[in-house]
């Protein structure tokens, strides 16, 4: 028997500074995306953030081709806070076969992260991935902006993908 969750459950306290999170995101246009060793392409993305009472955020982020819809990219995973800090750290597992920790601030309504560890499947395609960082942040118009830099083996960190969002729910 499947347990139901609990739609109804109050925020943790330690979450409070990440309520700006909660909800469901799409891109109101499509992103875009770039790297040394692929040709620049753009995506459609859509993000949910829930939780369930507990200290922690439930994420999936669910990327598609702008053109033809085809799925992409798939990130699921939780965040934490450390409690009295600012500290936050996205614990996030990815459909290429990449799981990452990724620590960073939060000031305001911007989070800045960068990964603290890299694992992945051992037959994951080459270059690897060898660090990456993301910054989220809350615009004063009311959209969500993310913008994600990537270095694999034989590229620096340089950006990756951006694209903002609209809430929808």
């Amino acid at each position: 028997m499947a347990c139901p969750l609990n739609h109804t459950a109050e925020l943790n306290q330690a979450l409070l500074p990440l309520d700006w999170l909660l909800g469901t995101w799409e891109s109101d246009e499509p992103g875009e995306g770039c790297f040394a060793s692929i040709k620049p392409f753009h995506y459609t993305e859509t993000l949910n953030f829930s939780h369930v009472g507990q200290p922690v955020i439930n994420f999936m982020f669910n990327a598609f081709h702008a053109d033809t819809r085809k799925p992409l990219h798939r990130e699921c995973g939780f965040i934490r806070m450390q409690p009295g800090a600012n500290r936050v750290a996205f614990i996030i597992a990815q459909n290429s076969g990449l799981v990452e920790i990724e620590e960073g601030e939060l000031t305001a309504q911007q989070l800045n992260l960068q990964s603290q560890a890299l694992a992945r499947v051992s037959f994951a395609r080459e270059p690897h991935v060898q660090k990456i960082s993301r910054v989220i942040q809350l615009r004063p118009d009311g959209r969500l902006e993310q913008t994600v830099s990537m270095a694999t083996d034989n590229q620096p960190l340089m950006q990756h993908l951006h694209i903002t969002y609209r809430r929808s729910s």
